[in-house]
């Protein structure tokens, strides 16, 4: 009997002390937070921020996510969420947060794969699920990861000369991180017949061609070479990937 009294006490003194397992309480250590994420792209951030429940409602294989229409199955997943995910400039965005209800958070993510906006929405959504600590973790792989791009790109730049760029406006962000000179930037409306003369003059080495919002060959006749470089991560939901995916593209016609 004394044996037990004294094992109990143990365990009262090892709970007081927080030597017990994790609580929905720790900051750090959120119980069950379900996540419904619009796009895989609101997906990664929310994966990069430390959610371990995330649902997607938009697949990844859709090239134009912004312009999916959801069918009431699709919505389907919102139904016990959270937190749900979506982007203002989502065409759906109106019937995700009328499936959420009122039981779920609703949140609007702020989509643009400049570094300045991943690190600042990763600790947004870290701060929102509780797990600051799993997204400062992540932003160290990030930060790596941009560096590991820059190094893979700059040693492919020809002569070491940095190779000018005409870029679709909404991936300008990979010329920045390479360190490629952006010269002129298009879109996202499709180039018109004087734009085209303008920016063919500026004698461009590579085309930044938004993949999820391409209209084909950018600059007709011209001797750059189009580069494809995508926003969205895959069913992955690897944001990280993205930017690896783009150096990979920007690294072989820098080479070709």
């Amino acid at each position: 009997m004394k044996i037990k009294l004294v094992v109990l006490g143990a365990v009262l003194a090892l709970t007081a002390c927080g030597g017990g397992a994790p609580t929905a309480a720790t900051p750090d250590a959120p119980a069950g937070r379900k996540v419904v994420a619009a796009t895989a792209w609101e997906a990664a951030l929310a994966r990069a921020a430390g959610a371990t429940d995330v649902k997607v409602v938009v697949p990844a294989t859709v090239a134009h996510a912004a312009d999916y229409d959801p069918k009431p199955s699709d919505l389907a997943a919102v139904a016990g969420a959270d937190l749900v995910l979506y982007a203002e400039f989502e065409g759906f965005a109106g019937k995700l947060k009328e499936a959420a209800g009122g039981s779920a958070k609703v949140e609007a993510v702020k989509l643009e794969n400049a570094p300045d906006v991943v690190r600042a929405e990763v600790l947004r959504l870290g701060g929102l699920l509780g797990t600051t600590a799993a997204a400062q973790e992540w932003l160290k792989k990030f930060d790596t990861t941009l560096a590991d791009v820059k190094t893979q790109v700059g040693g492919a730049f020809p002569g070491g000369r940095a190779p000018k760029v005409v870029s679709q406006a909404f991936v300008a962000y990979m010329a920045a991180i390479t360190g490629a000179e952006v010269v002129g930037t298009f879109g996202p409306q499709p180039v018109t017949p004087g734009q085209l003369a303008e920016l063919s003059g500026k004698q461009p080495d590579l085309v930044f061609d938004n993949v999820h919002m391409s209209t084909g060959t950018v600059l007709p006749g011209s001797s750059a070479k189009q580069v494809k470089i995508v926003n969205y991560p895959g069913e992955d939901l690897d944001l990280l990937g993205v930017f690896k995916t783009n150096a990979e593209e920007i690294t072989r016609a820098l080479k070709a």
